[in-house]
């Protein structure tokens, strides 16, 4: 890995960011965190957060479990 794909990867998206990729209203993030279902999260004092990473981690796994 680059060292600006090594940097990408430790981007830090925000609730609509992630809401933004995944074409999904924010509200459906919400839940799936209450159910333990989506990416790794973590939370900066109020406010929810996911680290690249982990996303693009989950969207592989989203891939392999529907192939």
């Amino acid at each position: 890995m680059t060292t600006t794909s090594q940097e990408n990867t430790r981007a830090i998206l925000t609730n609509q960011d992630l809401a933004d990729r995944l074409q999904m209203p924010e509200q459906t993030l919400a839940i799936w965190r209450m159910k333990g279902y989506g990416p790794r999260f973590f939370k900066a004092g109020r406010y929810v957060r996911y680290r690249l990473a982990d996303v693009l981690a989950w969207e592989l796994e989203q891939l392999e479990a529907t192939a």
